[in-house]
């Protein structure tokens, strides 16, 4: 069981959640790019794609263990340029609802310098509670 958690009287955030309560097994996501897991090439140099590539590889490791999107509680995003996360949210946005649907749980994003991979523009990792059978 998954629950939203809302402080009264503060303002809903949009795209994410304030805090997640939930019972289950946990599974954690390790930090996916965006490329091809199988070759490991990129599909591509536009950030919002790869966004949506690194969201496909989380759902994937995460059927792995039996889960879903929405078992999802939590999203921390690592991007190398913040102002294109900003100019591509529609992108991302669109990404996001395709292989997510619409859960949102808890979210960070977090600017760095760099990530291992020279081409990855972003890398996310979650965090996920599935439901015990």
């Amino acid at each position: 069981m998954i629950e939203i958690l809302q402080p009264v009287g503060w303002v809903p955030p949009r795209g994410y959640a304030n805090g997640v309560a939930a019972t289950g097994r946990l599974v954690f996501v390790g930090g996916q790019i965006g490329w091809n897991p199988e070759t490991g090439n990129f599909g591509s140099d536009d950030f919002a794609a790869q966004v949506g590539q690194a969201l496909e590889n989380i759902r994937a490791v995460l059927a792995e263990a039996g889960g879903l999107p929405e078992h999802i509680t939590r999203l921390t995003w690592f991007v190398t340029d913040k102002q294109a996360y900003l100019e591509n949210l529609k992108g991302v946005g669109g990404f996001y609802r395709e292989v997510m649907g619409r859960h949102f749980p808890a979210m960070s994003v977090v600017e760095v310098t760099a990530l291992v991979e020279d081409r990855a523009l972003v890398e996310i990792e979650a965090t996920a509670v599935v439901p015990e059978s």
